[in-house]
């Protein structure tokens, strides 16, 4: 299914339908506020598989982050955020980037890395903000198999035409972006710049 939603102004029908999709272990492809993702709930482990079995990575080695409303799911899946840090989330955040943290127990094990960490991201787009609020938990993201053409990271009826019939539901929020995230990993110290993306990084290192 194809499934436009207002960037600006998101239907909440469409979204309960969405949401309903997550809720009963789908997959969907989604906008954020950088490229597009492929996504499900957190809590579904056959849905985690399945966007690793489209990707062609093992699970335990692909690199999955967290889509959060906000930062008040920071506490229930990242260990002790020290302040500084915590600063620096709150001032990039919404926004985008992803912050490499330590994972708290409550992550599931099978999202969590080898050296239990987990990515955090809170986009800066309206579409995702709201699925993941009426969700009431984060989504388990991940960037699609794209082969490099601008077309598959930027339009959604290419997106449709290339998995519609891998995933259940293509989210069209209108044109994607065509830059990933900033990754910082905060996890050894200092934070680190792991992949310069489409968020300006020197001032939250400086």
């Amino acid at each position: 299914m194809r499934l436009h939603i207002h960037p600006d102004n998101p239907q909440p029908r469409n979204l309960a339908t969405v949401v309903e999709c997550l809720r009963n272990g789908g997959v969907i492809i989604y906008p954020t506020d950088t490229i597009y993702g492929i996504g499900c709930s957190i809590q579904s482990a056959d849905a985690i598989t399945r966007i690793a079995r489209i990707k062609n990575v093992d699970v335990k080695k692909a690199q999955f982050s967290f889509i959060c409303a906000d930062l008040s799911h920071l506490s229930d899946y990242a260990r002790s955020v020290d302040t500084p840090i915590f600063r620096m989330l709150k001032a990039a955040l919404p926004g985008p980037y992803t912050f490499i943290l330590e994972a708290s127990k409550q992550v599931p094990k099978l999202l969590k890395t080898k050296k239990d960490t987990v990515g955090i991201r809170v986009p800066d787009n309206r579409i995702c903000q709201a699925i993941v609020k009426d969700l009431g938990h984060p989504i388990m993201s991940a960037s699609l198999p794209m082969d490099g053409h601008v077309e598959y990271y930027t339009d959604p009826e290419v997106m449709y035409d290339l998995f519609g019939h891998l995933v259940d539901i293509v989210v069209d929020g209108g044109p994607g972006h065509i830059l990933g995230s900033t990754v910082i990993d905060c996890t050894q110290g200092a934070p680190t710049l792991i992949r310069e993306g489409a968020g300006p990084w020197e001032h939250l290192l400086g």
